[in-house]
């Protein structure tokens, strides 16, 4: 057997596609490239001018369409690969040219792969095939130079169009996960983050997402039996977990609450790899909860007080105008420790009456402490109404 101590390489070469037309029935399609004029390259090399024995065999079991040209691109024969990607039938493939197949393809094209082809053994294309009817299929091409008499060019033709939808969809969901308020984190069977999206490292105050790359993923609860239970419910159980905790910035800016959501990371075989997570930051939520708690406690207080001032203000009222009957007769009470009794009640009565009114008319509910023991006694039975 021969061989070559070359190693084998590859050259790459990108080639941009004529523009499409409007889309017609759901198919893109294209103009057809302009006929052009063939300039016939001839290299005769010594030896058999027939195909060798099996070579039509080999030709149609290949899995890629294979289209074998001379050196000015005319197509010379195809397997039935090609036949079935391209439309043509094989006869008409005779009369083709590589340029009539590959969309944006030039004499200059030829050029470039044949001189990579002096040097190295492959020249890989990513271009857009031409259909018979017109209609185009992303491809990636691979050439190389077979010797059958005379040399020629085999072009091995490969319909890439669900891995370029694979891809584009790979890149919108990188894409939307990347900019996601929301933060992804991806955690591998030890806990260890693998990734981390913008949305992480602001909410845990990093500057990148790259620092938190190796972190465990139990270090960004700050609870950390929580933290064990959900390594072991996911990684262990197989489980979704979730859970409301609280988390610590790195940047020292205090303490956060978060909303968090693991579940396992299976691969294509259905194992699992480690774990997905899902964290929001729900420390807005919970002030807004507690706001709403504390205007509707507010409420309900307000409406009391309103209620014990409408209960209070009728014997008030009573109290009150008795009491001023009463001090209208002080002159005609000799007893001097009566008329005090009688003018102490009548101040009372107007205080009273002052602080009922003062209660009805609040409109905002707030508690001093009642008790004077130096912050120590916070029980409820220790404030009274701010009044």
């Amino acid at each position: 057997m021969v061989t070559d101590k070359r190693l084998s390489q590859t050259m790459r070469i990108d080639l941009i596609p004529d523009v499409p037309a409007e889309p017609v029935k759901g198919k893109r399609v294209i103009v057809a490239p302009p006929t052009r004029k063939f300039r016939k390259v001839e290299v005769r090399l010594p030896g058999a001018t027939q195909a060798p024995f099996g070579y039509q065999e080999l030709l149609q079991s290949i899995y890629d369409a294979v289209l074998i040209t001379d050196l000015s691109g005319r197509v010379v024969d195809a397997n039935v690969r090609a036949i079935e990607f391209l439309f043509y039938e094989r006869d008409e493939f005779l009369n083709l040219s590589i340029f009539d197949i590959i969309s944006g393809a030039d004499e200059s094209l030829l050029g470039t792969i044949w001189e990579s082809l002096q040097n190295e053994r492959h020249a890989l294309l990513q271009a857009y095939c031409i259909r018979k009817d017109r209609s185009y299929f992303p491809a990636e091409i691979a050439v190389n130079k077979i010797r059958l008499g005379d040399i020629r060019l085999c072009f091995f033709i490969r319909d890439i169009t669900v891995r370029r939808q694979q891809e584009e969809m790979l890149r919108t969901e990188h894409m939307a996960i990347q900019n996601a308020g929301n933060g992804i984190a991806i955690a591998n069977m030890e806990a260890k983050l693998e990734y981390v999206n913008p949305a992480v490292a602001r909410m845990w105050g990093y500057k990148q997402p790259d620092e938190l790359i190796g972190v465990d993923a139990r270090d960004l609860i700050l609870n950390q039996e929580k933290a064990e239970e959900m390594v072991q419910t996911v990684l262990v159980e197989r489980k979704l977990w979730m859970a409301q905790t609280q988390a610590k910035r790195n940047d020292n800016q205090g303490i956060f609450d978060v909303q968090i959501s693991a579940a396992c990371n299976i691969n294509s075989d259905g194992e699992t790899i480690g774990m997905v997570m899902s964290l929001v930051d729900i420390s807005d939520q919970k002030r807004a909860e507690q706001a709403i708690r504390e205007a509707e406690r507010t409420r309900v207080m307000l409406e009391s007080l309103g209620a014990a001032c409408h209960h209070l203000g009728q014997p008030a009222t009573v109290i009150l105008a008795n009491m001023g009957m009463l001090s209208a007769k002080l002159k005609d009470i000799s007893d001097p420790m009566i008329r005090e009794l009688i003018q102490s009640t009548l101040q009372a009565s107007e205080r009273l009456a002052e602080v009922l009114h003062k209660l009805n008319t609040a409109n905002e509910y707030r508690t001093v402490c009642y008790i004077d023991d130096g912050g120590k006694s916070e029980t409820p039975g220790s404030r009274i109404v701010d009044i």
